[in-house]
């Protein structure tokens, strides 16, 4: 045992000399106890050389022990010292620190902190209204009231019930009652003031003062990648949140082929479906920089630029005080067929060829149907959103105007759909306003 002492002692303490040099009395303590000079006898003390190698043997002995125990203090006591007073410590051992950070966070204000989504809901949310239209000569089976034919959306932007939501919306068929849903669940009935059909822009009042009111921002300064929430009332689950980024700031009315109004939409990834068109596309000021309008596909949906509805407000305010007769549009006469629709352009057609491989490569023109509202001669002929109408009582549709145009003239419709790479015919009966 003392001759790996001795080398446990001599590797540790390599690098001190001092204290290599005390471990060589302890190396050679063995070696003097075996010399067999030093070895106890038994003569009875008859010789005397014997009775000095006993004493050596024993201040040996003793000595020996005290040293190797003064040694083994002295070595643990200063490579202590040693060890404290340098570096070698955290060279030898690796140093852990508990970081405040990471352990001993308080993480309960993070939902507080990080959720700025639900901060801009909580502001803008009580100023968007469900929107549901009624038909006035059909009753629902169930309820025995007037049957629902579609649903939108839509923002208070007057507290004395001035209400902002798309055209397409509320004027949409003959004989029809606007209903507006608040936040709270109270319904009133909305009376349709002001429409420009090239904008898609209308409002409705309801008979209610103190309203929380949608502050209006602007849509000149928005960039892209900016974040937006979508706020509306899909499937008519209302007060429905989704967000996004903005896309594009400035796409063309022309690249969708709305070529009736030079307008630059706003384009977004926030998922916008039939029952958001009306509300508000909010930044994070809780501004609202757009009115949602449609939806092309998953992840492509525009909204019209708030700049272009304050401008359709200060109209509209100008001809009411001077003249107190709503503008309902020349457009709104045209017999109704009901449905939304969207001019294929080139470009949307591509992305949707990309995406859908039911629509056949031979698409080379027509309209997409975007909504059918339920009940109208369109729903009872059996078009379908999605369907790809391409022809009109046999003439090439090339833009959402070839059927407007048809419709100022009397007779039924026959249309050429394409649906699922299948070709059908459909006859439209619409009525008249």
């Amino acid at each position: 045992m003392a001759a790996p002492l001795s080398r446990v002692i001599s590797t540790s303490l390599r690098k001190n000399q001092t204290f290599y040099n005390r471990s060589l009395v302890v190396s050679t303590l063995p070696r003097l106890l075996n010399n067999k000079n030093a070895k106890l006898c038994d003569d009875g003390g008859e010789n005397e050389g014997s009775e000095k190698n006993i004493n050596l043997t024993w201040v040996l002995t003793s000595g020996g022990v005290f040293g190797v125990g003064y040694l083994l203090y002295k070595w643990r006591r200063e490579l202590s010292d040693y060890m404290n007073s340098s570096n070698i410590g955290s060279m030898l051992l690796p140093s852990v620190h508990a970081s405040n950070n990471f352990f001993l966070t308080d993480i309960s204000q993070n939902r507080k902190k990080y959720n700025f989504i639900a901060d801009v809901v909580e502001v803008t949310a009580p100023s968007v209204v469900y929107i549901e239209i009624k038909d006035q000569k059909r009753m629902d089976f169930f309820t025995g009231h007037p049957a629902t034919t579609s649903n939108g959306s839509g923002f208070i932007v007057s507290a004395d019930g001035l209400i902002l939501t798309n055209a397409h919306v509320v004027v949409n068929k003959p004989n029809i009652q606007v209903k507006v849903r608040l936040q709270d669940g109270s319904t009133y009935t909305g009376v349709v003031e002001d429409v420009d059909m090239q904008s898609d822009l209308a409002t409705v009042r309801i008979n209610k003062t103190d309203l929380p009111v949608m502050k209006l921002g602007s849509s000149s300064n928005i960039r892209p990648g900016e974040f937006v929430v979508a706020i509306g009332s899909p499937l008519a689950l209302s007060n429905t949140i989704t967000s996004g980024v903005v896309s594009s700031v400035n796409r063309q009315s022309t690249e969708l082929g709305l070529h009736h109004k030079q307008m630059g939409y706003i384009q977004t990834d926030a998922a916008i479906t039939f029952g958001n068109s009306g509300g508000p596309l909010v930044n994070l000021s809780g501004e609202a920089i757009g009115i949602n309008a449609m939806k092309v596909t998953a992840g492509i949906s525009f909204a019209i630029p708030i700049d272009y509805a304050k401008e359709f407000l200060k109209k509209a305010e100008a001809r009411r005080n001077n003249t107190g007769i709503k503008n309902t549009s020349e457009s709104a006469k045209r017999r109704y067929m009901g449905i939304t629709m969207l001019t294929l352009t080139p470009d949307i057609l591509f992305e949707l060829q990309q995406r859908n491989n039911n629509i056949p490569p031979s698409v080379r023109h027509g309209v997409l149907v975007w909504k059918v509202m339920l009940g109208s001669p369109a729903y009872i002929s059996g078009l379908k959103a999605g369907d790809i109408v391409t022809h009109v009582n046999g003439e090439t549709v090339v833009s959402a105007s070839s059927i407007y145009k048809v419709l100022e003239n009397p007779g039924a419709l026959i249309l050429k759909v394409v649906r699922s790479s299948e070709v059908l015919e459909l006859r439209v009966e619409p009525e008249e306003p």
